[in-house]
């Protein structure tokens, strides 16, 4: 009998936590859903009590990609992403590697420094950093946007706890072989990065093509905006056209939820690598 109901009790709390992740699923999936779904309706059919468009149409996308420079919007946004990830990786990378493998003066207070800014978002140092920003002549240029968003503590961090799992011996044999540190980095670690970058990348990529604080702070031009930058201009500007608001939305969010469902098995295992398996 006490078998049988704590086998019942199991069975109810299952039912019970499938219940709950439902419910929180639907509540993730829902708001890209009602995205979706405006974005094809026309504009009588917004606020009309139907869920599915009666009349669906794709006006509305023809009318953001023809009517409005949203096209170099996305490209800037490509652009600055692209630039950001790649130039980041490789800094990173080396960063990474220093603080796991060299010996000098000052590493731990370093690294500790790096770690610390973990506790400082944006919105703090916003202000100081604009005025950097603006004292080197880069407002409203590429430079401006790529240049303060290279650094990121997460990347480093992640790539130093790689690094330190990685087998001295393979960097012993290659010192004994004469190569020099730049040799070991360039030939043995950057390929054995490979996994642990190619999800970094993905993960930088994700965070720059969606950044819209700092891009809006930096960069007035509209000639620089980046896309998120012109989905809000863009609802100001057509406050009752939600069509077209969610037509822009999904255009700059279906690329990203395809690169995230493709490999979404690379980030989280980024996330949880301490090693080599």
């Amino acid at each position: 009998m006490t078998s049988t109901h704590s086998a019942g009790s199991a069975h109810i709390l299952r039912l019970l936590w499938m219940l709950i992740s439902a419910v929180l699923a639907l509540m993730t999936i829902f708001p890209l859903v009602w995205m979706l779904v405006i974005a094809f309706k026309p504009a009588p059919e917004v606020f009309a009590p139907n869920f599915l468009p009666v009349s669906p149409t794709l006006g509305n996308f023809l009318y953001v990609l023809t009517e409005v420079p949203f096209l170099r919007y996305l490209a800037n946004s490509f652009f600055m992403s692209a630039t950001v990830t790649i130039v980041a990786l490789f800094f990173h990378s080396m960063a990474g590697y220093a603080l796991a493998r060299l010996h000098f003066p000052g590493r731990d207070f370093i690294f500790l420094a790096m770690f610390s800014t973990f506790l400082v978002s944006l919105p703090v140092i916003i202000v100081p950093l604009f005025i950097l920003v603006k004292a080197l002549g880069l407002i409203n240029t590429y430079a401006g946007l790529i240049v303060p968003s290279i650094f990121n503590a997460f990347g480093i961090f992640l790539l130093r706890q790689y690094y330190l799992s990685l087998p001295r011996e393979l960097e012993e044999a290659a010192i004994m072989d004469g190569a020099g540190r730049w040799r070991i980095y360039w030939s043995i670690v950057l390929p054995l990065s490979r996994p642990i970058l190619a999800a970094l990348a993905i993960l930088f990529f994700l965070a720059n093509w969606n950044a819209f604080l700092w891009p809006l702070t930096v960069a007035s031009d509209t000639n620089l905006w980046v896309v998120q930058v012109a989905i809000v201009n863009f609802k100001s500007q057509y406050a009752g056209a939600w069509n077209y608001v969610m037509a822009a939305s999904t255009i700059v969010a279906l690329p990203m939820l395809v690169l995230f469902v493709i490999f979404q098995r690379q980030i989280t295992e980024s996330i949880k690598t301490s090693g080599l398996k």
